[in-house]
């Protein structure tokens, strides 16, 4: 079985690319239609804190394939791959889904996709 997780990283939620958004809701659409085994949304994953979060839940995690949606995909790829590797985490079993601009409806049909649903 092919373990799935998605976080959202939602720019501390104050930032105007997200004001579209109800990332509850997104999260809560995918989750209840099992097509991801876990979520969660972090404020800011570029910041210092955000590498550590990353860190902590990826160091041993049982994960095959883990998406983020957030910015811009190769941001995230320069951002988080420190923390990939200090985790010990294989950095091709990340995929970045870049969701700003995007109302909610939108964002749950880019991560569809990215899924693969």
């Amino acid at each position: 079985m092919i373990r799935k997780g998605l976080l959202l990283c939602v720019c501390q939620g104050n930032c105007p690319s997200f004001e579209g958004l109800d990332e509850y809701e997104a999260l809560n659409r995918l989750r209840r239609d099992k097509l991801i085994d876990w979520v969660g949304i972090h404020p800011q994953l570029c910041s210092k804190d955000g590498d550590q979060y990353l860190i902590e839940l990826l160091r041993g995690a049982n994960v095959d394939e883990l998406y983020i949606g957030g910015c811009d995909p190769v941001m995230q790829e320069k951002m988080f791959k420190d923390a990939f590797e200090e985790a010990g985490f294989d950095k091709d079993k990340f995929k970045a889904v870049e969701i700003r601009n995007l109302n909610t409806d939108e964002v749950e049909e880019k991560l569809r996709e990215a899924i693969g649903a």
